[in-house]
């Protein structure tokens, strides 16, 4: 077969896969809690979503958005991110008129057209998450602490939360005329340069060392916060104090999108090299109106799986997953066979994950599948024991067999596996 997964594109198949959808259970039972709704949003979006909302300064809208035309003659992109198509879907089925903030997450595939590495994928998995109406600094903490309590379930101890505010309407075009003024100066390439007069903070994320090493001196937001941004900002870290979340002072973190204000965050993880930040968000709160929606504040973020998947490797930690098989079938002859494949789904209605060995093998051939399976119990069912009503029951770990009467069996064997 000479088909394979387009480059870039990151897959998960057994075993490393139940790790990934344990996770995800584990991030919807955290939301849930909270009294978070999951929400499913389009794949694809108008593209005019991003560019307005994510920002066409932005590297995500200049080079790493697949966008296409399709029959119809409109342009479409593929989610490079959630916020904005979470934001439009609120918008459109007016759930902003109800109970605010609307508490929201979502999750599925991501996609950027980005050099592929360890940990950078072309299409990729997030956990989002959205708390869209409510201005308050307790929701940011709590969006903070949601997403720190969900590392801390799928068992990670060496994550690092980075905390910055990139202030308001107010206090945020001072700080940007002081920041254009001090990187006009400095030796910049011209894409920089030009980036300079768009979106100053962007050259603040830039990743290069050359430049890096002339931002040491650029003026700091923190300096520049207006009273209301500053206090708001104490406030938030007051809450993640109280709840015992520690916190690293980033004050050059702006992250990659345009719309961030005041709050601004990001998880990373040292053991994962140039791809440390496996988590990240903030606020948004003039987003709403740059996509043409009401004045409508907003605090969320987005969580990647597959660099979470990696720091669970890199800290050699295995996640507790169900077995995907409790108990194997052994089905000797086409009657036992038929008997057994009802017995398995009177299994399963009751809550045992159970399978049995298809094909017409015979005992030593399915013995071995039931080995490779993983369960803990065999049913082993001949015709003999079809006319005594009767099934035998090996334990795989201690090799014990027993006989249980067919109309049992059933029961004894959720007594056993749960």
């Amino acid at each position: 077969m000479s088909f394979q997964a387009p480059k870039g594109v990151k897959e998960y198949v057994p075993p490393q896969a139940s790790t990934f959808y344990a996770i995800r259970g584990a991030f919807a039972e955290t939301a849930r809690r909270a009294g978070y709704s999951y929400l499913e949003t389009a794949v694809f979006e108008d593209t005019q979503l991003f560019a307005r909302g994510v920002g066409e300064s932005t590297d995500v809208v200049s080079k790493e958005m697949y966008t296409f035309t399709d029959r119809g003659g409109r342009s479409l992109t593929l989610r490079p991110e959630f916020t904005a198509g979470v934001l439009r879907a609120v918008l459109e089925y007016g759930m902003h008129r109800g109970q605010l903030p609307v508490k929201v997450w979502t999750d599925g595939p991501v996609f950027r057209a980005e050099a592929p590495q360890e940990g950078r994928y072309r299409q990729f998995y997030q956990l989002d998450l959205e708390a869209i109406g409510s201005e308050d600094p307790a929701v940011d903490a709590e969006t903070i602490a949601l997403a720190w309590q969900w590392y801390s379930t799928v068992g990670l101890t060496q994550v690092r939360l980075l905390l910055n505010s990139l202030g308001c309407k107010e206090c945020r075009p001072i700080y940007r005329a002081r920041l254009q003024e001090f990187l006009r100066a400095l030796d910049l390439d011209e894409a920089t340069r030009a980036r300079i007069e768009i979106n100053p903070l962007r050259v603040l994320d830039d990743k290069r060392p050359e430049v890096r090493a002339q931002l040491e001196g650029a003026p700091l937001i923190r300096d520049h916060l207006c009273a209301d941004c500053k206090a708001y900002h104490d406030r938030v870290k007051q809450l993640l104090a109280d709840l015992g979340i520690p916190w690293q002072d980033a004050p050059r973190l702006v992250r990659g999108l345009d719309y961030y204000t005041r709050t601004t965050f990001e998880f990373d993880h040292p053991l994962l090299g140039a791809q440390s930040g496996i988590g990240g968000g903030g606020r948004y709160d003039g987003l709403s109106e740059a996509i043409g929606g009401p004045p409508l504040p907003g605090i969320g973020f987005g969580l990647g799986l597959d660099r979470t998947v990696i720091a669970l490797e890199r800290e050699g930690l295995a996640l507790d997953t169900p077995p995907r098989c409790e108990v194997y079938g052994v089905a000797l002859g086409d009657e036992a066979a038929r008997a057994m494949f009802k017995l398995l789904n009177e299994l399963r209605a009751a809550g045992v994950a159970a399978d049995m060995a298809f094909g017409g093998k015979g005992l030593k051939g399915a013995m071995k599948g039931a080995d490779r399976s993983g369960a803990r119990f065999a049913l082993i069912l001949g015709e003999r024991d079809l006319a005594a009503e009767a099934v035998q029951v090996k334990d795989l770990t201690t090799a014990d067999q027993t006989e249980v009467p067919l109309a049992q069996v059933v029961d004894v064997l959720k007594g056993k596996v749960q």
